[in-house]
């Protein structure tokens, strides 16, 4: 039996050449599954990826579960490794092989997030570094097959075997286990809290309740005390798991003898860490029972400190994980930032320069204009971070009306159905209006009748303490029930209930009626708040807004050497006032405090974009009614001046000026005016169309820049030939048909087509280069003439594309069967009579609309049949003629167009329409093509598929054989020619090639005897037609030979039984040919 080695190799060698020569999947699968279950160490089974290291390096966690999980991301990778290596290996490599980008995110997420996932692509030859990514070297035209097969090989059988292992299918998984020691507990959990240190001196009663998840734990201190042998020898175990541990310093925080749980107490005689299970183990022997040891307690303090620099905790699980992890290990989602952390780092929000949308140009604050592009900036407002938080007018409180079940004092806002209460007329929730309530219907009530009771002298009585409450909840809801109705008659006349209850605050006991004392004294209210402003503003300009706006006219103040004061004096809008007024609360003082504060952060607002001139900034804000929106787009006005001219004015964008000394500049203007995609396509184009001798314009090489980013694909694109020409043109000026790969330039296409609508067919409409399509198949005619029509409607004049437009027409009325051809002067046209009758529109000719033979008077009441009768009994000229009249009046006629020729069939099968340019087999009616639709076809070039009855078969017949089909169906034809015939020459006309014209002329041949005044070759045609009207079937006539050879051409299956003799078999072939193969449908059958 060969050893594990050989086994290995041999494994291994089919494997990799099942890998490269391009084998079934199932084999390689096979070969993979094979390796990976093979008894052999990591170490031993792979040769050329360092898999003992990658698995030691990639494997991370103190417990089994974390540690397949690192796992399964060290396998998912190893997935993407082998893909790149199957692209390698395979023989149809994908178009950008030589190289692996870094910013691939797949790449990133997977490969480049192991140790040891670069080397393995080192391994198959990305050798090169670049600045984006991997390559591999110039000098190599195609990687070495060979070994990209056997690292492939090697990364496949290494994610099946972690594979295995995750899913616990592995066969021998105490490799992996002896290498990562947390493998081998299944159970363990990362609760290191639960475990309790015990002292030597303090008696252990729960040894049962402790165990160790590691080793065996012995319950009882006698059998402890009996097995010390057996502990010294789990200790050189531990001391070997602890060298690995120490080897691999992964977790330093960990026991020193297992590596998996946290340090519980420290031997200062042996010098090491451990838990508190491996502690009693260890120290249980009594040579090492006096040992000095101390007990390790951190701090929660300590602790969450080196959390927080070493370890990042999830938001959505909570999971620790380490500060080298991008991606939580338990729910893989990526590190944020706490809340706080963003808050205490958010950088000031005062704007000092901004970024162009189309050139990204970063350009100063005050430009409103792209000092590139030239294009304004979008007039947004900035994010500015205000000192204090905006002042929001109050609500008026809600004076309690009556009891909290009094439906007069409540009210259900319609859209969020939360219970308000009067005189609120802005929902508490959802701040939308109260709807005005529908006016109730006035009762009239019947005057009660009044008595004369003399008056009686009545001590007033004091109130009672009850009825108190009672009179002052009714003065309420009687003050309550006085603002509804003052607030509903300010919304008739236009006054916000916010200025009613304000005024009514103000007012007071006035007589003047509030919305009169609105219109006429609030007015004057606010002029004194404005005066009161514009007073007060030279001494807050001195204090206050000089401190604010330093940074706004620090310039100013450097380029005029003194200090810049302000004493303009701060006019408000009526807007501004009002608004300050209500949010005071009608306080005329605190109004215009909070109008002049409102304005001052407004004018700050407008400096921290570029406009430094406060004065001018006060005034705009006045005009805009202090809308800093408003004052903001008066501001950029003026500096919008310019573009808008440009825009309006009706001269050309200036061209973009490829040599300007300012690369960069050219790079921006070509980002913002093409929308080029990336900065690196700007930099492309400029640089390809700077190359010397270079015959690009612009705008082909934006749009091949477009499309890709390859160099020299874009040179090809740029570079193509046009194979009529010979000229070099862009991709762009090409111009390509949808049923061929070919690309011409226009003008060549415009000029073929135009040539070929005008001199030629409509069928002959194809490719210039390859002559693609075959129009001979109808199926795909109409979907490339409907295609055709787009691109030549571009290209062709109006009057040659109706002209083709015509032809066009003309072929599809070909094909109604009501369309007839003249016989006199080739004239198609629609008819819808019902007479045989018909008289050409064109020649005025008349001719017969069934036979189409020229009509005669004899014709009228008689059939065609019985006519032809009659013409072969009574004609002179006719019985003349002899058989040479028949066979032109049974001719060719076109299966397509119908067109009817007086020719014979000839030598030659092929036939050419004329009128449609159908091609077509003449004794068949099948027609040629070089495209085959038939199923299995291995003919190559221009054919037909015939049957066995056509004349293309049957006209290699002896006349004899001929005669003797036709005598066996009890069909009668003629030897002798008719009296006064001409008998030394056929008379037969036929289409012959004379000097490369196509002329119609009589064949000239000489006669034989017996075969009625014809050559041998149309006295065949004739006996053929005869078997076709008929219908008869050669095929009793076929020899052996030809039995077999129809069969095969047919694809009937002629497989001879056992033990079938030669007359048996050969009829049973001939009974099977005749009724699985029927004769030709197409062949013409009424002569």
């Amino acid at each position: 039996m060969p050893s594990l080695s050989e086994q290995l190799q041999e494994v291994r060698s089919r494997a990799e050449v099942c890998l490269y020569s391009g084998g079934r999947v199932v084999e390689v699968r096979a070969g993979v599954m094979a390796m990976a279950n093979l008894s052999l160490p990591p170490c031993s089974k792979y040769r050329h990826i360092a898999a003992e290291t990658m698995v030691i390096e990639n494997s991370f966690g103190s417990n089994r579960k974390e540690t397949l999980i690192s796992l399964q991301r060290l396998s998912t990778a190893l997935n993407i490794l082998e893909k790149y290596g199957c692209n390698l290996t395979n023989p149809n490599r994908p178009k950008y092989w030589r190289t692996v980008k870094h910013n691939n995110p797949v790449f990133r997420a997977t490969v480049d997030a192991i140790q040891g996932g670069r080397a393995v692509l080192c391994l198959y030859g990305y050798s090169n570094q670049q600045p984006d990514g991997l390559s591999f070297p110039d000098d190599v035209m195609d990687p070495d097959v060979g070994r990209v097969a056997a690292v492939t090989l090697e990364v496949m059988s290494l994610r099946m075997e972690l594979e295995m292992l995750i899913k616990e299918a592995h066969p021998h998984p105490e490799f992996y286990e002896r290498i990562i020691p947390t493998l081998r507990h299944k159970d363990v959990g990362l609760n290191t809290d639960t475990v309790i240190y015990h002292s030597s001196s303090t008696p252990c009663r729960s040894d049962g309740q402790t165990k160790s998840l590691a080793f065996p734990l012995h319950h009882h201190s006698s059998r402890e005390r009996s097995h010390g042998h057996s502990l010294s020898s789990n200790y050189q175990n531990l001391r070997s798991i602890q060298v690995f541990s120490t080897s691999s310093n992964k977790h330093p925080e960990n026991c020193t003898v297992c590596g998996i749980f946290r340090i519980s107490a420290h031997c200062l005689t042996c010098l090491q860490g451990l838990c508190s299970e491996c502690d009693r183990l260890y120290h249980s022997n009594p040579d090492r029972a006096n040992h000095c040891r101390t007990a390790v307690s951190s701090s929660s303090k300590n602790r969450s400190s080196h959390c927080s620099s070493s370890t990042w905790r999830c938001l959505h699980c909570t999971k620790v994980n380490s500060v080298q992890d991008v991606l939580c290990e338990e729910c893989e989602r990526p590190r944020l930032e706490s809340i706080s952390s963003k808050a205490d780092e958010a950088p000031p929000a005062t704007i000092t320069e901004w970024q162009c949308k189309s050139c990204t140009m970063v350009n100063a604050a005050s430009s409103i204009l792209c000092e590139v592009c030239e294009r304004p900036r979008l007039a947004t407002r900035p994010p500015v971070t205000p000192s204090h938080p905006p002042i929001t007018p109050p609500r008026p409180p809600a004076p309690v009306l009556g009891m909290p079940g009094d439906p007069d004092s409540q009210w259900v806002c319609q859209f969020c159905t939360y219970l308000n209460y009067s005189p609120a007329t802005v929902c508490e929730m959802c701040d939308l209006a109260r709807p005005e309530p529908a006016p109730l219907p006035v009762k009239l009530r019947p005057p009660s009748p009044v008595r004369r009771v003399p008056a009686l002298p009545i001590k007033p009585k004091e109130p009672a303490p009850e009825d108190q409450d009672v009179w002052r909840q009714k003065i309420m809801k009687e003050e309550g029930l006085k603002l509804i109705q003052l607030i509903r008659d300010g919304e008739k006349k236009g006054v916000s209930p916010e200025e009613v209850y304000t005024s009514m605050r103000v007012a007071g006991d006035s007589s003047i009626p509030l919305c009169k004392w609105i219109k006429t004294e609030l007015p004057l209210l606010l002029e004194q708040i404005q005066m009161s402003v514009a007073t007060s503003s030279p001494k807050s300009d001195k204090t206050t807004t000089e401190r604010t706006n330093r940074s706004c006219e620090a310039k100013d103040s450097e380029k005029d050497g003194e200090p810049s004061e302000t004493k303009s004096v701060v006019q408000l809008s009526m807007a501004e006032v009002k608004q300050a007024w209500l949010t005071a609360g009608g306080d005329t003082e605190r109004a215009a405090k909070q109008a002049l504060r409102d304005r001052h952060s407004k004018v700050k607002e407008l400096c921290a974009l570029g406009f430094s001139d406060e004065a001018h900034c006060h005034e705009v804000l006045k005009q805009s009614g202090g809308e800093v929106r408003g004052a903001l787009a008066l501001l950029q006005r003026p500096l919008l001046e310019p573009f808008h001219k440009r825009i309006w004015s009706d001269k050309p964008e200036p061209p973009i000026d490829i040599h300007h000394p300012n690369k960069q500049r050219t790079c921006r203007s070509l980002l913002a005016v093409y929308d080029l995609p990336s900065w690196g396509r700007c930099e492309l184009a400029l640089s390809l169309l700077l190359e010397h001798s270079a015959p690009y314009s612009l705008e082909d090489v934006v749009q091949a820049v477009k499309e890709s980013h390859d160099r020299e694909f874009i040179r090809r694109v740029l570079a193509k030939e046009c194979p009529i020409c010979l000229s070099v043109f862009p991709h762009s000026k090409m111009q390509s048909l949808t049923s061929c790969q070919c690309s011409v330039c226009c003008g060549c296409f415009k000029q073929h087509f135009t040539i070929a609508v005008r001199d030629k067919h409509i069928r002959d409409m194809v490719c210039p280069v390859c002559w693609e399509p075959d129009i001979n198949d109808p199926e795909h005619l109409n979907s490339y003439f409907s295609t055709l029509d787009i691109q030549l409607r571009e290209c062709l004049e109006p009057e040659v594309y109706e002209l083709f437009h015509k032809k066009l027409t003309e072929q599809a009325l070909i094909k109604d069967p009501k369309f007839l051809w003249c016989f006199h002067c080739s004239y198609g046209f629609i008819y819808d009579g019902d007479q045989l009758k018909v008289t050409c529109f064109q020649c005025r000719n008349s001719f017969c609309a069934q036979c189409k033979r020229p009509w005669e008077s004899q014709h009228a009441g008689l059939s065609c049949e019985q006519y032809q009768s009659w013409k072969r009994e009574n004609d002179p000229e006719y019985q003349r003629q002899g058989l040479a009249g028949y066979l032109r009046d049974n001719g060719i006629t076109c299966p397509n167009c119908r067109f009817q020729y007086a020719l014979s069939k000839g030598g030659c099968m092929h036939f050419c329409c004329s009128q449609c340019r159908y091609q077509f087999c003449s004794g068949c009616n099948n027609p040629f093509h070089t495209t085959c639709a038939v199923d299995e076809c291995s003919v190559s070039g221009l054919h037909a598929h015939h049957p066995r009855d056509c004349l293309f078969y049957l006209r290699d017949w002896e006349p004899s054989r001929l005669q003797a089909l036709l005598q066996n169906n009890g069909v009668v034809f003629n030897t002798e020619p008719p009296p006064g015939t001409q008998t030394d020459l056929c008379g037969v006309i036929e289409q012959k090639d004379e000097g490369g014209q196509q002329t119609d002329s009589a064949c000239g041949a000489q006669t034989q005897h017996g075969h009625a005044g014809l050559c041998e070759k149309h006295y065949r045609e004739y006996l053929v037609s005869l078997i076709n009207s008929h219908s008869i079937d050669p095929a009793p006539l076929y020899s052996s030979n030809e039995l077999l050879l129809a069969c095969r051409r047919y694809k009937v299956d002629d497989t001879r039984r056992e033990g079938e003799d030669s007359f048996t078999y050969y009829s049973r072939l001939l009974e099977k040919l005749m009724d699985e193969v029927p004769l030709g449908d197409k062949v013409p059958r009424k002569k």
